[in-house]
């Protein structure tokens, strides 16, 4: 996969969180927004290796889940640091999807309120996904 795949990927999952959202589905919802924010951090991965294509397999430390290692992987940590405090949104929305699981696949438990958490989280103009699309 490439960069530009990850960037269509993370508004595509956005998307298809909003549509389950409207229909009450809130643990699929929950779930998708966490992979756009996956596939963000990815696409910040990719701008860096390759001609901006996603780490071969044999690089096994790049196809992990979890966005605190992806934000790292990806060289942005101090970046989202260095910023939080001038931004209480941003770090609220960090907050909220940073640990996020795969996992969650398995909880039917995710209440409308996670899920729309989630999703400001990630959408809202000093939400974590516009931070990382400048970023990509």
């Amino acid at each position: 996969m490439n960069r530009a795949a990850f960037q269509r990927l993370s508004h595509l999952r956005v998307r298809e969180a909003r549509a389950l959202l409207r229909a009450r589905c809130y643990a699929g919802a929950y779930y998708l927004l966490g992979y756009a924010v996956e596939c963000a951090l990815k696409a910040c991965i990719a701008k860096q290796v390759k001609r901006h294509d996603f780490p071969p397999k044999d690089g096994s430390k790049f196809y992990t889940h979890k966005p605190v290692e992806l934000l790292r992987l990806a060289g942005l940590k101090e970046s989202l640091e260095s910023d939080i405090p001038h931004s209480p949104l941003l770090a609220d929305s960090w907050a909220t999807v940073k640990d996020w699981s795969e996992e969650v696949r398995y909880d039917a438990s995710v209440s409308k309120a996670m899920a729309h958490d989630m999703l400001v989280a990630c959408t809202r103009p000093d939400g974590i996904l516009g931070w990382l699309r400048e970023r990509w």
